[in-house]
């Protein structure tokens, strides 16, 4: 069995912005990229209409999202209780990390410091 990357939305940023490092890490992971329906929500947030647009349609379509279902949000929820004062985490990112730990996916983000409460997180590449 494959092992399963959750994406983190800063390295699909990296990624649409066509950043050779994170579009190599995309291109090569051993499974079909895995993303949490809040990684989505923020992707569209952002995204500019037309050739952009279309291109993270096309990547949603081709990749496997996790729904935020109760077991994902009652998760979430005690994770942002436990860790938004100590660590100053988002609840976005609390969401993202229930859905890591639930799902046994290794977490790939840029911003480690957000996921203090994962064991299994990878920092594909620095930014300098």
């Amino acid at each position: 069995m494959a092992k399963v990357f959750l994406l983190d939305t800063d390295v699909l940023i990296d990624m649409n912005r066509m950043r050779s490092e994170a579009v190599s890490f995309v291109l090569n992971l051993p499974s079909i990229p895995f993303l949490s329906a809040i990684t989505v929500a923020e992707l569209f947030a952002g995204v500019r209409d037309g050739r952009e647009r279309e291109e993270l349609d096309e990547f949603i379509s081709r990749s496997n999202v996790a729904i935020v279902d109760t077991q994902i949000a009652e998760r979430g929820g005690l994770i942002f209780r436990q860790y938004r004062k100590s660590h100053g985490i988002g609840f976005a990112d609390s969401i993202i990390a229930a859905t890591a730990e639930l799902e046994r996916a290794t977490l790939v983000t840029l911003n480690i410091k957000h996921f203090p409460m994962l064991l299994d997180v990878i920092v594909p590449y620095n930014k300098s």
